[in-house]
C-alpha cells in the first residue's frame, strides 16, 4: 500500500552531533526538521512536532528503532478502514519478543491497570507505534513533557470514549548496554500517576480550542 507521507523530525536539543546531520537534510523532499535548544523529553518533543502536522494521519516513531517502518502500513489500513481513529502497534499480542521478564511483566502490570481503570482490552498501554487520525491527536490538550506522553495519551483518548484498535508488530528490544536509558520502575510508577489522575479530570479538559475539527 502506497503511503503519502511526511516525516517530522525533532532534535529535542541533543549533543551527540545530531543538529549537524540534520541541518544537511533540511533540503530533502517532504522532510521536516525541528530543532530545539534544549532538552525537554519526549513528551514535549512530540507536542511540538504535532504542530508541524499537516496530513490525515499521525504516527509516532522513536528513533531508537525498537519497532520498524515495515509494520506501518498495517497500521495505516486500519486507520484508512474509518472505523476507528487511533491505533496501537502492540508489541505483545504475539509473545514477549525478546523481552525481559522483569519488563514484559511491569507492562503487562501498567496495561493492566490502564485496562482496570478505563474499561477496555487493549495489551500494550506504553508501545512506541500510536497512531491517530491528526484532527484527534492534534485536537488533544497534552501537557506531558517526559515519558508519560504514552499514559497521558491513552488516557484522554479512552476518557473521551475512543475506541484503541490494535495490531501486532515486530520489536527489537535494546538493553541498557545498547543505550537503554528507560528507568522502567521509576517512569512505571509515573505512568500509573498519569492515568490515575486523568480517570477523574473533567471530559471539558480533554482537548484544546479550537475544537478536534481544524482539519475538517
Amino acid at each position: 500500500m502506497p503511503i503519502d507521507t511526511e516525516i517530522i523530525i525533532v532534535n529535542d536539543g541533543s549533543t551527540d552531533g545530531t543538529y549537524a546531520l540534520l541541518e544537511q537534510m533540511r533540503d530533502e523532499p517532504g522532510l521536516k526538521i525541528v530543532q530545539c535548544k534544549e532538552n525537554r523529553g519526549k513528551g514535549f518533543a512530540i507536542r511540538i512536532g504535532l504542530e508541524y502536522v499537516t496530513g490525515d494521519f499521525v504516527v509516532i516513531q522513536d528513533a531508537d528503532l525498537e519497532v520498524r517502518p515495515k509494520d506501518l502500513p498495517l497500521i495505516f489500513e486500519a486507520l484508512q478502514k474509518g472505523t476507528t481513529q487511533v491505533v496501537y502497534g502492540s508489541r505483545f499480542l504475539e509473545g514477549r519478543q525478546g523481552v525481559s521478564l522483569q519488563n514484559y511483566m511491569a507492562n503487562r502490570l501498567l496495561t493492566g491497570f490502564a485496562n482496570l481503570l478505563y474499561q477496555t482490552h487493549i495489551t500494550d498501554e506504553a508501545t512506541c507505534y500510536k497512531a491517530f487520525d491528526a484532527s484527534l491527536i492534534t485536537g488533544l490538550n497534552l501537557t506531558c513533557e517526559g515519558f508519560e506522553f504514552c499514559p497521558e495519551v491513552t488516557a484522554k483518548v479512552l476518557r473521551a470514549g475512543y475506541h484503541i484498535h490494535e495490531v501486532p508488530i515486530s520489536y527489537f528490544p535494546r538493553t541498557k548496554r545498547g543505550g537503554k536509558k528507560l528507568r522502567f520502575w521509576r517512569e512505571g510508577m509515573r505512568a500509573v500517576w498519569t492515568l490515575l489522575k486523568y480517570r477523574f479530570t473533567a471530559r471539558s479538559t480533554l482537548f484544546r480550542k479550537p475544537s478536534i475539527n481544524r482539519f475538517r
